[in-house]
């Protein structure tokens, strides 16, 4: 990983808590602001851990995710630059909710719990901002659960393919066409289900004339066809 010092209050000034304060504030919070470099793979925090503060993603990518007693990983977020990490035990003192994971080198911006818990404490705005993404998290986390809790496998993956679909996808003479951002593993654990299930949907998938798999590269042959299966469930 590159040595190149990043500059924090830069950091600090791009990230949604902290995009209200003065430049002269944003310089006083970088004044306690340490900088952390994990690479691929390199756990930042475990679930469990005591809090010791925030985390602000300055440059990568990062993975939160709880594992269960069997070992099999739920993926709840996928954080990249100016995103901030585990702001709800900062103020709770309990200890790290799940474990965060770089998925690429990475440089975090760390802010101690007491050192953060007292600068909202004399800028109740960034309170409030807090607030506001605790509540997204918790809306989010929501949508996981009914997921989980309401839908099948199936659907779940061709809601997920729609989507990649939908942002990445480029028509082509054969269909819509786009790479898998992600491992059939790592789209299990988004999922809630391991890895063979989403393999073997896909060749489904395929055996139905809805779309061609090959590897990571994945056509879509008939976008309404596909669509009409959620529609179908609903």
């Amino acid at each position: 990983m590159s040595a190149e010092r990043i500059d924090l209050a830069g950091v600090l000034q791009k990230t949604g808590l902290l995009s209200s304060l003065t430049s002269p504030e944003v310089q006083l919070l970088a004044a306690r602001t340490v900088r952390k470099l994990f690479k691929a793979g390199e756990l930042l925090f475990c679930e469990g851990e005591p809090c010791t503060g925030l985390h602000i993603v300055a440059r990568g990518k990062v993975r939160i995710f709880k594992t269960s007693m069997s070992g099999r990983e739920q993926v709840l977020a996928v954080e990249g630059p100016g995103s901030s990490v585990a702001e709800l035990p900062v103020f709770d003192g309990g200890p790290y909710p799940a474990s965060v994971v770089a998925i690429e080198d990475s440089e975090i911006a760390f802010i101690s719990r007491r050192d953060f818990h007292a600068y909202c404490m004399e800028h109740p705005d960034v309170a409030l901002k807090v607030l506001a993404v605790v509540g997204a998290r918790l809306r989010r986390l929501v949508g996981i659960i009914e997921e989980l809790s309401f839908t099948t496998i199936r659907q779940r993956l061709v809601s997920t393919l729609l989507k990649l679909a939908q942002a990445e996808g480029k028509k082509t003479t054969l269909g819509v066409e786009f790479h898998l951002p992600y491992s059939h593993q790592e789209i299990a654990n988004q999922l809630g289900t391991v890895r063979e299930l989403i393999s073997r949907n896909l060749m489904r998938l395929q055996a139905e004339g809805l779309l061609d798999v090959e590897a990571r590269h994945i056509v879509i042959k008939d976008m309404k066809g596909l669509a009409a299966l959620l529609e179908a469930s609903a």
